[in-house]
């Protein structure tokens, strides 16, 4: 039982009412019950609710419609009678508001999981926790122990305005904590130039970074501003630094050395004022070994070293970073998605992320546009081979196994009449329909509804234990080979 009552605005029948207050009060809810839409109303404008229950029984209460919406931080959940199942395009928009919904008669269990998750929302909507760490304004996020040594280092190098060399796997994030040094140092008022020094053509390297003169080479038909120049008073970040030929490494040491540039076909002197990241995936000192990269050039830009740690070090990470991503990415389909399954966050921690966070970035997206329903799966991720290991089977597999072999046992003695064998699991009609969809089981079954035979399992779990028992009553063939 919680220890402090959590409020939640409540518009319901009495017979509802006496169903769920004893229940809801036993687990901490504290229920402000409404008669009709005008008393909600001004419930809602006396006092701060962060969860709100609306019994929808007449699909003309237009008042209802206008209530969702008007704050972000009350989450309604919609308990939703049979008019419903066909709602019109403004019923459609108004469920499209609400947090999530139930049929008639309610699951009480689901339902109060479901208003815990509704008034967590609507807290921190109201109340959004204090950043303890600034860079998360930036975009680095991440509380292990790994990042929080970075983090540190990273604000000491905004500090001063020397050199600095990030190293770190593809796709840890370079050219964000570039950004980061930037924009928390003296010199965030002025630009920000990134220059992808494996990208450039060979031969337009120098007048990429230098600039040119009307009429220096074939093609010059009017001045251009290099990049260096255009970093002035800025930061020049070098990414893939590694690429860049010999000759023009002598060119860049020389710039570091002297603060001076040439545009090509000019010999007027252009005094620079800039600060140059350099960063690369490849070691430096091996790439010095094999004469690849200068020596005199590694120990100017090396002034600062920082090291991004790898995804897969970074111990707790990957939750938060995916939850970060998904805020950013879920306007790709209208913010329908509204976080991850408990099978996909486990499948994401278990995975070593090589493509490290540009992966989680990219999986997250397409996870985003494909998915039909609000949490996103391991399936809508790409990750449905590891959200789960067949020889070591989960507490969530054991569930599922559990469930299915009760449900077809009921249902064989109840000559597949779907109310009978509801009544004597223990359960409601629609929440057996439910878990017949979950786990994909279909026949003949007696009841109004017959649920649609689905193409597979909702949740892996799920998916691994049909499998499994498919398996197990699946005939052999005397010709199987």
């Amino acid at each position: 039982m919680a220890s402090v009552d959590r409020d939640v605005v409540a518009l319901m029948d009495d017979v509802l009412h006496t169903k769920l207050l004893g229940y809801l009060q036993a687990r901490g809810w504290k229920l402000h019950r409404a008669a009709n839409a005008d008393d909600l109303a001004a419930l809602v404008e006396q006092q701060d609710f962060h969860a709100g229950l609306l019994q929808l029984q007449r699909v003309g209460n237009y008042k209802l419609f206008d209530l969702v919406g008007r704050q972000q931080s009350l989450q309604w959940i919609a308990l939703m009678d049979h008019p419903f199942w066909n709602p019109t395009s403004q019923h459609r928009n108004f469920l499209a508001g609400v947090y999530d919904f139930h049929t008639l008669p309610v699951d009480q269990e689901r339902l109060a999981i479901s208003l815990g998750h509704a008034w967590g929302k609507g807290q921190l909507l109201k109340h959004p926790p204090a950043r303890t760490d600034s860079l998360e304004h930036h975009g680095i996020v991440g509380n292990s122990p790994a990042m929080q040594t970075f983090s540190q280092a990273l604000r000491k190098a905004s500090k001063v305005d020397a050199p600095v060399l990030i190293g770190g796997e593809s796709g840890t994030g370079k050219e964000l904590a570039a950004h980061a040094i930037h924009n928390m140092s003296a010199r965030s008022r002025n630009a920000f130039v990134a220059v992808n020094c494996g990208a450039l053509p060979t031969h337009l390297i120098q007048s990429e970074l230098f600039g040119h003169e009307k009429g220096a080479f074939t093609g010059a038909y009017q001045r251009k501003i290099g990049r260096m120049e255009a970093a002035q008073g800025g930061t020049l970040f070098l990414d893939e630094i590694a690429d860049l030929p010999l000759d023009l490494q002598a060119n860049l040491l020389r710039v570091l050395q002297d603060k001076v540039i040439e545009r090509l076909g000019s010999s007027q002197p252009i005094q620079l004022d800039i600060r140059v990241i350099a960063a690369t995936h490849i070691k430096l000192q091996e790439a010095v070994a094999k004469g690849h990269f200068r020596e005199d050039l590694y120990y100017r830009l090396n002034v600062i070293n920082l090291q991004i740690p790898p995804l897969r070090d970074r111990q707790g990470d990957v939750e938060l970073l995916a939850q970060a991503l998904l805020g950013q990415l879920s306007g790709d389909n209208g913010g329908k998605v509204k976080g991850f399954s408990r099978q996909a966050l486990r499948a994401m921690n278990q995975y070593a992320w090589p493509g490290n966070v540009r992966e989680l970035m990219n999986r997250i997206r397409q996870g985003v546009i494909m998915a039909e329903h609000p949490y996103l799966t391991p399936e809508d991720l790409g990750m449905e081979r590891r959200a789960s290991d067949a020889g070591r089977p989960t507490l969530d597999d054991a569930r599922a196994k559990a469930e299915i072999d009760a449900i077809r046992a009921a249902l064989r003695r109840c000559q597949h009449n779907v109310s009978e064998a509801a009544r004597e699991l223990g359960v409601s009609r629609a929440t057996l329909y439910r878990l017949l969809e979950r786990y994909a089981l279909s026949g003949p079954y007696k009841g109004k509804t017959t649920p649609e035979r689905l193409s597979s399992p909702a949740t892996p779990a799920a998916k691994a234990a049909v499998d499994k028992q498919t398996q197990l009553t699946q005939p052999s063939h005397p010709d199987a080979h």
